[in-house]
């Protein structure tokens, strides 16, 4: 099965297909770093800055292995449509953009002599190419969510964390734990949409196996238990105002919950927003 389009459909703008909020995933964790730990902020911008590099890198090879297997085909924004309908482009865009963001990341931790980072970033690093890569890749087999998790927990959050040069497990522990969650949460978000051409093509995705209603189910409570972790993190990052940061969790998953809002760029969105209501509470507080 190989998608085709209309001849309307053919060419597609970068502004379409980038998705800019998508990439919230990878930016997230440093501001979170930052926000918990107070770390120098250029070696942080420079590292997150490589994460996102290595995600883009990442989804247009995911793009271009969906298309070739039929999977994704109602997906309009699809690298490969960017691309002239011609997987190798865009597995080639995808293989530079990979590599431009492990050097740069590379290069920051040598410049901060944490080149020990990579002991936990370049296996999660060959787990996430692994997520497309091979005759039987990650994303197909039921494991696609706990690489996922993975690879945006302990990977993403756990090295910027390492990068910081703090120490508290803590809050290594607990953003990790956020991270994955809600790596895992957006992924879930996607499937309801894709179920029917996931079936098609031999996606054992979580909907797949357990069905839409549970995914939904399942996404929100991986969703607010992001919530809850991000809170638990800043508690030990901040103890006089931890309290305080529990309130805004409940509110902020009722908003979602009442608007039915299990959508990708929501949870991002919602994460953002949590982020900074902590950051304006840290500067009320007087708390460094």
């Amino acid at each position: 099965m190989r998608a085709t389009l209309t001849m309307g459909e053919k060419t597609i703008g970068w502004w379409q297909v980038l998705n800019p909020a998508i990439y919230l995933i990878s930016f997230l964790p440093g501001l979170a770093v930052f926000l918990f730990t107070g770390a120098d902020l250029w070696p942080l911008v420079g590292a997150t800055f490589g994460v996102v590099l290595i995600q883009h890198g990442i989804n247009l090879l995911n793009d271009a292995m969906d298309w070739v297997r039929g999977a994704d085909v109602e997906k309009y924004n699809s690298w490969v449509r960017f691309h002239g309908q011609l997987p190798k482009r865009a597995i080639w865009h995808g293989r530079v953009t990979l590599l431009l963001g492990i050097a740069l990341g590379s290069w920051v931790l040598y410049r901060q002599n944490s080149l020990y980072v990579l002991g936990l970033g370049l296996p999660l690093l060959a787990l996430g190419y692994g997520y497309n890569a091979g005759s039987r890749p990650f994303a197909y087999s039921a494991f696609s969510e706990w690489v996922t998790g993975a690879c945006y927990g302990p990977g993403v959050f756990g090295c910027l964390w390492l990068l910081s040069g703090d120490r508290n497990l803590g809050i290594g522990i607990s953003g990790s734990v956020a991270f994955a969650a809600l790596a895992v949460a957006v992924l879930l978000s996607h499937q309801p949409s894709q179920v029917l051409t996931d079936v098609m093509v031999g996606k054992k995705s979580f909907a797949v196996r357990f069905g839409v209603a549970k995914t939904i189910q399942v996404t929100a409570g991986l969703f607010l238990l992001s919530l809850f972790a991000l809170d638990a993190a800043y508690s030990v990052a901040r103890p006089p105002l931890g309290f305080a940061a529990f309130v805004s969790t409940p509110i902020l998953f009722l908003v979602l919950l009442q608007a039915r809002g299990w959508l990708p760029k929501n949870l991002l969105l919602a994460t953002f927003a949590k982020l900074w209501a902590l950051a304006l509470l840290t500067l009320l507080g007087g708390v460094r």
